[in-house]
């Protein structure tokens, strides 16, 4: 059986992570129940239920989805973080952003929107009202 603990912001760590080495280019969707670490290209979407790191010389065009993420290297598309997002200084991130919690280190560029916070606040704010007749 694979060793677990506790990680930060609710994160489970398993033995078992995915690394695409520098030098490497991906054309394709990944999709993994671990973890991701990317210092190569990829061209394509990822749907991770581990941690997602883009090393400095990582490269990724396409969408993210993923529960924690941190990136030292460039983006290009959707980001979905359901719980944390961390933007080294090293980072580029162009394309929206989505996370439960944002942390930037000076240094790092965004451009794009960015929406933050509990999911249950976002769904509520973009709910239409109710209209009374009368």
């Amino acid at each position: 059986m694979a060793k677990q603990s506790v990680k930060p912001y609710g994160e489970s760590q398993s033995e078992a992570i995915n690394i695409i080495s520098e030098k490497t280019l991906i054309k394709g969707d990944i999709t993994s129940s671990g973890d991701v670490r990317i210092d190569g290209e990829l061209n394509g979407n990822i749907d991770a239920k581990g941690r997602l790191v883009i090393g400095h010389k990582g490269k990724v065009e396409g969408e993210i989805n993923c529960s924690n993420i941190e990136v030292s290297g460039y983006i290009k598309g959707k980001i979905i973080a359901s719980e944390l997002l961390t933007m080294k200084a090293s980072a580029r991130i162009y394309g929206d952003v989505i996370a439960g919690k944002l942390s930037v280190e000076p240094g790092s560029l965004f451009t794009g929107n960015c929406s933050m916070g509990e999911s249950k606040e976002k769904d509520e704010i973009s709910k239409p009202k109710e209209q009374k007749k009368v």
